[in-house]
């Protein structure tokens, strides 16, 4: 009973500390005028027309894009290139305890291809339709991000705020790409370690309805390549073991398996995100010929690749027995190879998850946070892609994924994607309540109220 006590007076101080966190930062930022909105959409209007899609995006001009609005803010700045022409961009506003570990704010610059044939409007025109929708490549995913960090901090130097926390900016480089050349390599480096960073905030998804989306983590990506072998034969020969029949016998034992997985999101038992899920990427057969293939003739090889996307909360090893014994059997005169194969642990052996519980305070705070700025969370959730933020859990550091975007369909990677200016501009609020919440909280023993006053 005793140790039941002492656990409940010390989830009373955190709790305490988090609410006088919230509380030291009362008087409210005044709502922006009609001239200040049309400014802040046009900022952002401006990073989404640079065209940065893969796989030649202008790096030089988003960088200094960034670089100028930073100077405007005063911040400092830094651009690091591990890799020659990809450029990252870290903004730091120094906090008033430079003792106190401090805070990131991630944002990638980079884009997806887009076919401009099938959009409304251009993907790098940024048009704004009666509605108040913005159109543009990056509009979701997730130079919007980027931008809302930045908006953010302009109104709360604009109000005099000082953070006790210092708070990093980063706008990296290729994580449309897997982040091996940005992201992955500053998680690594002694640049990263001496920013001291405790919590890390990256991208999320929108939400279709009124509850924001918040991610604890983050499906890894197995990109598996199935092939098969056999002798080559007649058009008209019936015969086992050709290679295209055994690796339709895979295809057809991995359809089932994803239909499994599909049916329990179907039905509501589980989350995108907590599923395996398994897409057919390419499927790769036949003799080429001037006209085509040959059509009378049975390949001697075929192959087929597949996305499959895996929960940190799933055992890994059964999956890939299950490749090697079911899907791609040596018995059947097949093979198989990972072109990628993430990790779904860190370090450590620990599940790639942040603590959404009382033992992670940053979780609590970003909640009353968003709540403070009037909004709504949803059940959190496993990203069903892959982000940047992977890079951060696996050294074991807290990584949350979020951007504020509700009644919003989710478009990214879509043809159209856009996000409503509304929507946006509510999303500079959140960020601004975040961003005070995160830089002002101080833990437990370093306050200057001691325990017996509170």
């Amino acid at each position: 009973m005793e140790k039941l006590c002492n656990f409940n007076h010390e989830f009373i101080i955190v709790h305490l500390l988090l609410f006088s966190s919230l509380l030291s930062f009362t008087n409210p930022t005044p709502s922006p005028t009609q001239d200040e909105q049309s400014q802040i959409i046009s900022r952002f209007q401006e990073y989404l027309r640079i065209n940065t899609s893969q796989p030649s995006p202008d790096y030089k001009k988003s960088t200094q894009f960034i670089l100028t609005l930073a100077e405007s803010l005063s911040l400092q700045t830094q651009v690091i290139e591990f890799v020659q022409g990809k450029p990252l961009v870290i903004l730091k506003w120094p906090g008033s305890d430079l003792s106190l570990p401090s805070i990131l704010l991630n944002s990638h610059t980079d884009v997806v291809p887009s076919e401009s044939s099938k959009w409304d409007y251009h993907p790098f025109g940024a048009h704004i339709d009666e509605n108040g929708n913005i159109f543009a490549r990056g509009s979701q995913d997730m130079k919007c991000v980027g931008m809302q960090y930045m908006e953010a901090v302009r109104r709360l130097k604009a109000s005099g705020f000082q953070p006790k926390r210092s708070l990093y900016l980063s706008f990296v480089p290729d994580e449309e790409i897997g982040g091996h050349d940005g992201l992955e390599k500053l998680a690594q480096s002694d640049v990263f370690k001496s920013m001291n960073v405790d919590i890390i905030l990256d991208e999320g998804l929108a939400s279709p309805n009124e509850n924001y989306r918040l991610f604890y983590g983050e499906r890894t990506p197995w990109w598996l390549v199935i092939k098969a072998t056999g002798a080559p034969g007649h058009g008209a020969k019936l015969y086992d073991n050709s290679a295209m029949e055994n690796l339709f016998k895979s295809i057809e034992s991995i359809r089932r398996f994803r239909a499994s997985q599909f049916d329990l999101v179907k039905a509501g038992l589980k989350g995108e995100g907590e599923v395996i899920s398994v897409n057919m990427a390419f499927l790769k057969a036949g003799t080429p010929s001037p006209t085509g293939f040959v059509m009378n003739l049975q390949p001697s090889e075929a192959e087929a690749g597949f996305d499959i996307r895996i929960p940190p909360t799933v055992n890994a090893e059964s999956l890939e027995k299950r490749i090697a014994e079911e899907w791609a059997p040596a018995s059947r005169n097949m093979s198989f190879e990972f072109k990628q194969k993430g990790s779904t642990q860190d370090y450590w052996g620990r599940p790639l998850i942040t603590a959404t519980d009382r033992s992670n305070p940053w979780w609590a705070l970003l909640v009353e946070a968003i709540k403070k700025a009037n909004g709504k969370i949803g059940k959190p959730e496993i990203f069903p892609a892959a982000t940047d933020s992977r890079y951060f859990r696996q050294q074991g550091l807290r990584a949350i994924g979020f951007s504020p975007m509700a009644n919003t369909p989710v478009l990214l990677h879509d043809h159209n994607e856009f996000l409503n200016q509304a929507e946006y501009l509510k999303g500079i609020d959140v960020y601004e309540s975040i961003i005070k919440a995160y830089t002002s909280y101080i833990p437990p023993g370093r306050d200057s109220l001691s325990r017996d006053e509170l």
